[in-house]
């Protein structure tokens, strides 16, 4: 290995993949340094094909992805000048793997690069990582190669399959699918519970025998006119008032648990005019310890919880915070270790930092005895990566919040409280159980309360107090004293479905399953979304139509690629290649041969979506026949069982009830009478109530109002090469573009910048050329085409170094 020498030549190329990285990293390194930036990934499989030779070894054909040509260009430049180029990408499989495809794409020989890995961007940690240069680990770009390679077959076979069966511009992934699965099925649970009926006896009691306090509770609970009284505010007055809140939790000597209001009303009318008193009360001391610092699973549900931040912008957040932030008087800095791990474990030298930093600045009633450690739920989980935690526990996030967003500040905060946390000494409590008893006609009540008193705060002084809303301050109370009833009052209850999927608990039901890793979870919650088989509704994850249909083809004809145990055991291996050498070929060999089968059994056997039909409960309005539920293009809908004789349809919500039309101010153009809100596959949109007989559309934006229409295509005197028809000058978002005027049947598209050149051409009668390869060469496209296909590398050499 070759040590760190220190040129004044910048004969030393270290390649990061983003310029703040570079940035940071740069103030590190001595002159003789050139540090740049890859912009992530240089190499990837082409999105147009396949590019796995499955009958060959699985071997990869790898392409330049076109946007970072110009910036490779600029890498190789630097490479030839270079002694020894360092790769600096991330620790993880990704980085590992970017690492190899950057040797590749500059076809460089190995023997003239090191691999430099850190698990944070600070002095010490690079001049470490300088200092002890490695080779590139193939079995970290082996295990991530796999992985990418195994989620394009499930991804190329299964989606055009969905295209023909469901609709096109469809996908299936390996994860994402089983991830929208999980969602599917929670809707169905929520859609098939049925609530159970139950009521509860609370009573309010006050250690004082005032007759007053009952008027003036209602008094107080009266003053909130727009909202009704917190769970807080009611267990303050009460704490001022010296009385407690109790529930009835038996009676007659059994549980209390009546399921109608004449049970309830009963047992309530039984408790008036009787004697309470307390039958017992015990005070314990508990404690509550600190948890383990973040891992990106924790740091991910963390911020949705406490920040209401999504995956994808912690993820975010985090990077920047990684990468490196521009702090007052001491230029770029990484305030926090790698944001990608499943490691609790902790750098010795930051326990012993955060140790001196508790022991001055809070005192040693809150440093324990010895540092704490946390072991990782995750056995795969390495100890030379580190928990996310500050670089530096000295910059306080109050400290540094003039050169922090907002939003850097607050997930700033959120590591940096929990690391500090995590070392403190426990927080204590004095918890309290409480009955009261009392002798009625037709048995003995038994009221519970509970409540709970801070005595030591610990860890809670940074991590922040948690005290829940059902924690009351019980006043004084001993044995056999008696009390006296403020109000009990019965309430009807009903039993609650199971709680939908916010990205918190997806997350951590993703991890506890072994669906995927945590550094995919932002990936996969975006995209289920982005594909339209779920949806975000007050930040609770609702199954579309679409998911829900998709899900049940899958289900039947891919059980094994949807099944959450075969997933996991998918994960493992894939774990298995980079920990335990295993043959990455072999692990594809064994998922592709049934894969296969399964998918050619599919194009014979699943029917289309379309074609299938669910029974309602609604009658047709026009011919009495049943209404039964079909799939179309803008989802499910009603329609007649006796169709086509009778084309009645209508829209459903959700939960299949008919949509009631949205009536609006707007007034038909074409016919005057009212224009209702319709949703189609893009949106909503305004309909005339008319149709059929009126087909008037107008396109409205997300508050309602009717956007301007599209201006008509121009003609632009340019014929097409395709289909040789006429070139119109179209608008788009991103400006106006040259499109075939026969769309759709022609789909020709050339960028407006070309409208003079072609015009030159047309006049030469050059153009239109009589061949596609002719016009790509006249527009310059054959020429980038060339260059692509001369910088890809040849597979064999591809299958030789990551073989």
């Amino acid at each position: 290995m070759a040590s760190r020498k220190t040129s004044n030549n910048g004969k030393y190329l270290v390649i990061v993949e983003s310029p703040a990285k570079s940035k940071t990293i740069n103030k590190y390194l001595g002159a003789g340094f050139t540090v740049m930036a890859s912009m992530g990934h240089v190499r990837d499989l082409p999105s147009k094909s396949l590019a796995v030779d499955v009958s060959n070894s699985f071997t990869p054909s790898y392409e330049i992805i076109p946007t970072r040509r110009k910036q490779l260009a600029s890498l190789k430049k630097a490479a030839k000048d270079a002694e020894l180029i360092y790769l600096a990408t991330d620790l993880d499989r990704e980085g590992e793997a970017i690492a190899w495809h950057l040797v590749e794409a500059l076809n460089v020989d190995p023997e003239m690069t090191r691999r430099v890995v850190f698990n944070a961007i600070t002095k010490t940690e690079i001049e470490h990582a300088f200092a002890n240069p490695m080779r590139l680990d193939m079995d970290k770009v082996n295990a991530q190669q796999a992985r990418r390679i195994l989620d394009r077959i499930v991804g190329y076979e299964i989606s055009p399959l969905l295209w023909k069966k469901v609709a096109r511009g469809l996908s299936a992934g390996r994860v994402q699918s089983v991830a929208v699965k999980l969602i599917v099925e929670r809707e169905r649970e929520i859609l098939a519970f049925v609530p159970q009926e139950y009521w509860k006896i609370t009573g309010l009691f006050s250690t004082a025998n005032d007759p007053q306090l009952a008027g003036q509770y209602q008094t107080f609970i009266d003053s909130f006119k727009d909202k009704p009284a917190t769970l807080a505010q009611k267990g303050k007055w009460l704490a001022e008032h010296k009385s407690l809140e109790a529930v009835l939790a038996m009676f007659a000597s059994a549980p209390f648990k009546p399921d109608n209001e004449q049970a309830a009303q009963k047992i309530h009318a039984a408790l008036q005019n009787v004697s309470y008193k307390i039958a017992d009360v015990q005070t314990k001391r508990s404690s509550s310890a600190p948890v383990a610092p973040f891992i990106t699973s924790t740091l991910q549900q963390q911020a949705v919880n406490r920040l209401g931040f999504s995956t994808k912008r912690t993820m975010r957040i985090s990077q920047q915070l990684y990468e490196g932030i521009e702090i007052s008087g001491q230029g770029s800095i990484g305030l926090i270790t790698y944001m990608r791990t499943d490691s609790t474990h902790l750098a010795k030298e930051a326990i012993e930092s955060v140790r001196n930093f508790i022991d001055a600045n809070y005192g040693k009633e809150y440093l324990p005895e010895k540092p704490k450690f946390y072991s990782s739920s995750n056995k795969a989980a390495q100890e030379a990566h580190e928990a996310i935690r500050p670089t530096d526990v000295n910059l306080t996030p109050e400290s540094i919040r003039g050169d922090l967003s907002d939003e850097q500040f607050k997930l700033y905060q959120l590591i940096w409280n929990r690391f500090v946390s995590c070392q403190m000494t426990p927080a204590l409590w004095d918890v309290t159980t409480a009955s009261i008893s009392a002798q009625t006609k037709i048995g003995e009540a038994v009221f519970k309360a509970n409540g709970r008193k801070l005595v030591f705060d610990g860890f809670m002084r940074v991590a922040g107090l948690t005290i829940s809303n059902g924690d009351q301050m019980l006043p004084a109370l001993a044995k056999d004293q008696p009390v006296w009833p403020i109000r009990t009052e019965p309430t009807q209850h009903f039993t609650s479905p199971p709680a939908r999927y916010t990205e918190a608990s997806l997350v951590k039901t993703l991890e506890a399953d072994g669906i995927g890793r945590p550094s995919t979870y932002a990936s996969i919650i975006s995209t289920i979304q982005d594909r339209g088989y779920v949806e975000q509704l007050d930040r609770k994850f609702y199954a579309t139509d679409l998911g829900m249909v998709v899900t049940d083809k899958l289900n039947e004809h891919f059980p094994r690629v949807m099944d959450v145990s075969f997933t996991s055991h998918m994960e493992e291996q894939l774990d298995k290649i980079e920990e335990q050498h295993l043959d990455w070929v072999k692990v594809l060999e064994e998922f592709y041969g049934p894969f296969k089968e399964n998918v050619e059994r599919a194009h014979q056997e699943m029917n289309h979506a379309k074609a299938e039909v669910q029974p309602s409960d609604y009658t047709c309005p026009e011919c009495q026949k049943p209404l039964v539920y079909r799939f179309g293009k803008n989802g499910r809908f009603l329609s007649c069982s006796n169709y086509p004789e009778c084309k009645f349809a209508a829209p459903c919500d959700r939960e299949g009830k008919i949509a009631e039309p949205e009536k609006t101010e707007h007034k038909c153009p074409v016919c005057g009478k009212d224009m209702i809100v319709r949703r189609g596959r893009f949106g909503s949109f305004l309909g005339c109530s008319d149709y059929p007989n009126c087909k008037t559309v107008q396109k409205i934006d997300k508050e309602g109002n009717i956007l301007p229409p599209k201006p008509p295509a121009e003609p632009s005197g340019i014929r097409c090469h395709k289909c040789q028809g006429d070139l119109v000058i179209r608008q788009s978002k991103r400006g106006p573009f040259l499109g075939c005027g026969r769309f759709p049947k022609c789909r020709t598209i050339i960028s407006i910048k070309e409208l003079e050149h072609l015009k030159e051409l047309q006049a030469q009668g050059i153009w239109p050329p009589k061949t596609i390869e002719e016009a790509d060469d006249l527009l310059g496209r054959g020429k980038k085409k060339s260059e692509e296909k001369a910088a890809a590398p040849k597979s064999g050499k591809k299958k030789t170094a990551a073989s």
